[in-house]
């Protein structure tokens, strides 16, 4: 009688504490999930309602059939559930928390998820030991020696699995960073370390790179400590030009295309003497290795530009007999020059032998697109004649850049530096590929020294000009200042002419 009242009121306690239990379980996961943001779903759910179970009956001891396979199906649920509940917390509060606050980034799920693996086992372990009473010894040496087989056979996933683990912790790299690995460019773009985007080509080639090759490589990190780095160029000239006038130029073609540094500037060497060129290396620096293909096209370009322009030759890698003909075009050339030098009032005073004379001692160049002409600022002896193609003039003022006018085939620039010698005034950019002609200092000053006359005429247009210039002519109204404010600048141009040209 009085054991049919214990089992009763066991019964009665049980009753009221399984779901007591249930209801305070699923309270703490709704407030985990609500406070902190840990994910649970049905598995918690799940343990919630095994744990309300086992725990009461673990504790009041009721007696029924067969209670004790039933006991340790419910304790080795509890245990594997328990885990999986204390996984979710420790990816929550220490993964993801804590680790992203002190590491500074997020943590690699390849060790969370190791870890986990390696806390469940061992929850297992505890289920087989603890729970049924299994000899843990029998199952640990057979799982020992699967696991050797297994390894064996599997020698170069663990190696980079290991190496993984090895990166992970040294951290030599980071998701953005640059590497050279075995003579590849290649952009770190997730947390996987073998994941890698490859640069040679700008082709976005994604590249799956094993740890173990990685970690037991050498690895040249482009963006540690900082993005800036030097790459370097080869080229090669022919034998007749002064090394330092071909350093000049290399340099200056090299500062100027985008991506380029101005801090530390290029730098050329002289690199070798070879079979058919003088070899030279250019140092440059760049802080986007994205664009390291752009930028060495647009060094190579400049450089061809800037070599046609100064008349040096790149050699070709063979021996050859190279026969040049003067094109139709050229024809075509003198047209446009003599229609410009129509259009150019300084250019009006000259005869048509002196105008032969200027156009036949001009200096034919050619531009890339985005190459700087000229300068404003810059110092200047010369004007040049669009002959083909199309360029902007650009003013800076008060450290704001503006653009002022387009230059079309037929247009010219830099007058008045050959002129007076004045600084440039605006800074030109072609926007396509130009062919110009270069009108030099010396020709104009023999026409100048042969003809006095025409000295005098050209510091009367240049005072014109002035006066139009500074608005004078509109807003004056006495004839008499104007003469005078004319005088006067003649008489300055005039001077300034016969000291720049030697005259």
């Amino acid at each position: 009688m009085l054991a049919e009242t214990i089992d009763g009121s066991s019964i009665a306690i049980e009753a009221v504490a399984i779901p007591a239990l249930f209801a305070i379980t699923l309270g703490l996961g709704r407030f985990l999930k609500r406070r902190a943001g840990v994910q649970l779903g049905l598995l918690y759910q799940l343990f919630c309602i095994v744990f309300a179970i086992w725990l009461p009956m673990e504790i009041v001891g009721t007696d029924f059939s067969n209670r004790e396979p039933i006991m340790h199906v419910l304790r080795a649920a509890n245990v594997l559930l328990g885990t999986i509940f204390i996984l979710a917390l420790l990816r929550r509060y220490y993964w993801e928390l804590w680790f992203e606050k002190h590491q500074q980034g997020k943590a690699p799920k390849f060790i969370s998820q190791l870890f986990g693996l390696i806390l469940f086992i061992i929850a297992l372990f505890v289920v087989i030991g603890g729970v049924y009473g299994y000899p843990i010894q029998g199952a640990v040496f057979g799982s020992t020696v699967v696991v050797g087989i297994v390894g064996f056979a599997m020698q170069d996933l663990l190696g980079n699995i290991i190496a993984g683990i090895a990166l992970e912790i040294g951290k030599p790299f980071k998701t953005g960073d640059w590497l050279k690995i075995d003579q590849q460019y290649a952009e770190v773009i997730g947390g996987q370390l073998a994941l890698l985007r490859g640069c040679g080509t700008n082709d976005d080639i994604y590249l799956d790179i094993p740890n173990k090759a990685i970690a037991g490589g050498s690895i040249i990190n482009l963006t540690y400590p900082t993005r800036q780095h030097a790459v370097r160029l080869n080229v090669g000239f022919d034998y007749g030009t002064a090394p330092n006038f071909v350093k000049d130029i290399i340099s200056r073609a090299a500062a100027s295309v985008h991506g380029v540094l101005p801090s530390p500037p290029p730098k050329v060497y002289l690199k070798d003497f070879a079979d058919s060129a003088v070899h030279y290396e250019i140092k440059l620096w760049i802080d986007d290795q994205a664009m390291y293909n752009d930028i060495m096209d647009g060094v190579r370009t400049n450089i061809w530009y800037a070599a046609q322009r100064h008349g040096i030759k790149i050699p070709y890698p063979i021996r050859t007999v190279q026969i040049e003909r003067v094109t139709a075009g050229a024809k075509d050339v003198m047209s446009i020059a003599r229609a410009c030098v129509r259009k150019q009032p300084f250019l009006q005073l000259l005869d048509e032998g002196q105008q032969e004379k200027l156009l036949g001692h001009a200096k034919y160049l050619r531009y890339g697109r985005r190459e700087k002409v000229i300068i404003q600022g810059a110092s200047g002896a010369s004007m040049f004649i669009l002959l083909h193609g199309e360029a902007h003039v650009y003013v800076q003022a008060n450290g704001t850049e503006t653009r002022v006018a387009t230059l079309q085939t037929g247009d010219y620039c830099g007058e008045m530096s050959l002129l007076t010698g004045d600084p440039r005034s605006a800074t030109v950019v072609a926007a396509t590929d130009c062919e110009m002609w270069e009108i030099g200092k010396e020709v104009l000053a023999e026409i100048l020294q042969q003809n006095e006359t025409l000295v005098q005429k050209l510091s009367e247009l240049l005072a014109q000009r002035r006066l139009e210039t500074e608005g004078i002519v509109a807003s004056s109204s006495e004839i008499t200042q104007l003469a005078t404010k004319q005088k006067e600048y003649t008489e300055g141009f005039l001077k300034k002419l016969y000291s720049f040209f030697e005259l």
